[in-house]
């Protein structure tokens, strides 16, 4: 599936294309395709790699050590990546904290912390969601107290992913419990390195443990580590949500999850015939990939139409995307009948050097099943993303 894409975006394709074939490493692409587990190593060396060829980040400006693309190039990108089997470039620094920081940040802020996103020598990870304030986040209870020299904050966050691995947290916090819910909210950089930090596994569905719990017990934040004004954190708390809703549309990953998703359909048998045979499932497979395109076409619109940042349309691409990658992980299932109902966690983190189909592949692709019940969760409910359509859209 292409657009219709010009001489220079075809060769820039095939760049990215055998920049990904050459130089990631082969174990990282295994465990990528075979849908198991990474760890925080995999993550970095693959980070660290595109920065070295200057690609480290790929949706900024030139202006903060960016790449400068334009919206097609940054799909071609996104496409490529995955279809290689590239793991995705963490987003809590390159795409939330990060372009926070280039729109609302002090230049100090920006010196500080901007340049190591791209080698991640600083993980991140996002403190918003609270027991009490999922997607009712205005609620948020955890409190941040002036002092002579900075702030304590106190509370506990929840759902907050590979906050294992993190040495810092964008976390929201009340700094004024008298103003209404919007206003008295503040966004504090904390470095979870300090004492006062606790963070606990919270295992899911796929019996994983990449969400966990934080609790923050007199925690110290200096004053240079807020970002903008005080009791204005709401306003980036929404510029910041618009950037994550627009990356969990996952066009790459729809992608490369079609790509196998054919291929299965191509080598598993339904009565001696390939699955792609079968009316059924071929109907379905053609849809899918007709919704891919519909949202590839919505993501580029989304991406040229405004640089003032993801807008109310983010919560569609958050909506469909999400809804897609149900749908190819349902859809995987459904093609490997009976060889995915067992689900064995352990070959999730195995060496097994298998891909194809088969109960050893099924044992890790219902596990990503699993996995994907939660993206029309996080980042907002799909009925969060609706309300906001309909007040701000309709």
């Amino acid at each position: 599936m292409d657009l219709t894409w010009n001489e220079q975006e075809r060769a820039f394709r095939q760049e990215v294309r055998s920049f990904v074939q050459a130089e990631l490493p082969a174990d990282i692409r295994a465990k990528v395709l075979k849908h198991q587990r990474l760890i925080n190593t995999d993550y970095i060396r693959w980070h660290r790699i595109l920065a070295q060829k200057g690609w480290g980040a790929p949706t900024w400006p030139v202006e903060f050590g960016g790449t400068g693309w334009g919206p097609m190039q940054r799909l071609i990108f996104e496409i490529e990546c995955f279809k290689g089997g590239a793991p995705r470039l963490l987003p809590f620094g390159l795409g939330m904290i990060g372009p926070v920081l280039m729109k609302y940040g002090s230049p100090e802020l920006q010196a500080r912390f901007l340049p190591r996103m791209q080698t991640v020598e600083d993980w991140w990870c996002q403190g918003y969601s609270e027991p009490g304030a999922g997607s009712d986040l205005v609620s948020l209870k955890t409190r941040a107290v002036r002092t002579a020299d900075g702030y304590v904050v106190n509370g506990q966050k929840t759902w907050t992913t590979l906050a294992q691995y993190a040495d810092w947290m964008f976390c929201l916090a009340r700094t004024d419990p008298d103003a209404k819910p919007q206003r008295g909210i503040s966004l504090l950089l904390i470095d979870l390195r300090q004492p006062g930090v606790t963070v606990r596994p919270i295992r899911t569905l796929d019996g994983g443990v990449d969400v966990n719990e934080v609790w923050l017990d007199d925690v110290k934040v200096p004053f240079e580590n807020l970002v903008g004004t005080e009791n204005e954190g709401w306003t980036y708390a929404k510029y910041l949500l618009g950037h994550e809703r627009t990356g969990i549309a996952g066009i790459g990953h729809c992608h490369r999850e079609l790509k196998i998703l054919k291929d299965l359909a191509a080598e598993t048998l339904i009565d001696g015939k390939p699955a792609k045979q079968n009316a059924r499932l071929k109907e379905k497979i053609v849809r899918i990939e007709i919704d891919i395109q519909a949202l590839e076409m919505l993501l580029l619109r989304v991406a040229a139409s405004s640089d003032q940042g993801p807008g109310p349309q983010a919560s569609i691409l958050k909506i469909r995307g999400s809804e897609i990658q149900q749908d190819l992980a349902m859809l995987q299932m459904e093609v490997m009948g009976v060889d995915a109902w067992p689900y064995d966690a352990d070959w999730m983190e195995s060496d097994a050097d298998f891909f194809g189909p088969g109960p050893e592949f099924a044992a890790a692709a219902s596990a990503g099943y699993f996995d994907m019940r939660k993206t029309t969760i996080y980042g907002g409910t799909t009925e969060v993303q609706k309300t906001i359509i309909a007040k701000m859209m309709l």
